[in-house]
């Protein structure tokens, strides 16, 4: 994560920035970085959802890439 940082800060990751929060965005989404715990809070988050009862995958992967990004996302999501 911290080499994603120095690269971010150098300019050399395009798709890539941190808001004034301090956030790493990737194309204006969350970056979640790999920490299981985390992404799967974030999964079962958006399975209970009141916005998305029981939402199939896809429903599911289109709700969630809103907000968040992290390689593999949607692969995560159908398994």
């Amino acid at each position: 994560m911290m080499e994603k940082l120095i690269l971010i800060k150098e300019g050399k990751e395009n798709d890539f920035g941190i808001d004034e929060n301090g956030v790493v965005r990737y194309r204006g989404r969350v970056w979640v970085p790999d920490v299981p715990e985390l992404r799967k809070m974030i999964l079962e988050e958006g399975h209970q959802s009141g916005l998305s009862i029981h939402p199939g995958v896809t429903k599911m992967y289109q709700d969630l890439k809103k907000l968040f990004w992290w390689p593999g996302m949607k692969k995560q999501i159908s398994e």
